[in-house]
């Protein structure tokens, strides 16, 4: 396999491994959680762009108002989906969140049809239109919508949709979308820390190393997947992107023993389907595409 592939492997597994990591940390309130996971990942991602050279570039962001309200955007986005992941695995919904990564694709998809006009073949709305029976059928079962679900894949699918139109390279654009959430995230510790009601001062050395650790678990997976996406064509990034989800449905079900009845893997099956259609439609659109260049080539 090539290195492509490799660096697209250990960003999706990373990702699907995030429940264990998270779930070590349960006995820190989510929102100090996050704060924590703010505050190291500036850190990480000041150093990384300091050996890169590119400070000028970020500082130079701060200068353009349409840049830092682009960025606040997607900052907001990407604090709330961070924050819902942690409660909702810190809850017991493992297996919803993966539910709200495998509809994901698939929403941004009908975003980009509703802001960018861009147009979808047959079998591309087919496998939307499984995907939303899925979720009706999964609210009709469950008696209420999978909210984590929905709202982990609703502000996953807005943060992608703004940092489509964002300028900034991943690298610069994350430290800047995580420098904007700084002052808050690092104001919260002090003010938990200042009245002693800072979880990181009673957590054990392991749980501290961690919590300091937050910065470059979050950071590592995104710079294997800038590696990947540079190297790689997107419909094969596009079909190993659910490894993620798979992974932490299989985390939810086998090592933390979410409970889900034969009834309800039928909606997560219907999911599956819409996938593998919309997956193999893609590959099958992206070689006749290829081989057409190619005989045109000719």
């Amino acid at each position: 396999m090539s290195r492509g592939v490799w660096y697209a492997i250990g960003a999706y597994l990373s990702w699907g491994l995030f429940p264990i990591y998270w779930k070590a940390l349960h006995q820190v309130p989510a929102l100090e959680l996050i704060c924590h996971r703010i505050v190291w990942s500036c850190l990480t991602l000041y150093i990384l762009i300091a050996i890169r050279g590119r400070w000028s570039t970020f500082t130079e962001a701060f200068t353009q108002p349409r840049v830092i309200g682009l960025y606040l955007i997607a900052s907001v986005l990407i604090g709330i989906n961070w924050l819902l992941f942690i409660v909702a695995v810190n809850s017991g919904y493992i297996i919803e969140t993966s539910l709200g990564y495998f509809i994901n694709p698939l929403l941004s998809v009908v975003l980009g049809v509703i802001f960018f006009k861009e147009k979808l073949r047959r079998l591309q709305w087919v496998a939307i239109g499984l995907a939303a029976a899925a979720v009706l059928y999964l609210a009709i079962v469950y008696g209420a919508l999978p909210k984590y679900a929905l709202a982990l894949a609703l502000t996953f699918s807005l943060y992608g949709l703004v940092k489509k139109v964002a300028p900034l390279g991943a690298v610069v654009g994350m430290t800047l979308e995580t420098t904007l959430l700084l002052i808050p995230g690092f104001a919260y510790l002090a003010w938990q820390g200042h009245n002693g009601q800072a979880a990181y001062l009673h957590v054990s050395q392991f749980k501290l190393v961690l919590l300091l650790c937050s910065g470059m678990v979050t950071t590592l997976p995104l710079l294997l997947f800038a590696g990947a996406a540079q190297r790689i064509p997107l419909a094969q990034i596009g079909l190993l992107q659910y490894m993620a989800p798979t992974i932490q449905f299989l985390l939810g079900a086998l090592m933390f023993h979410e409970r889900v009845t034969a009834i309800q893997l039928g909606g997560y099956v219907l999911v599956w389907i819409s996938l593998a259609l919309f997956g193999a439609e893609g590959v099958y659109h992206y070689q006749k595409s290829d081989l057409t260049a190619e005989q045109c080539a000719r």
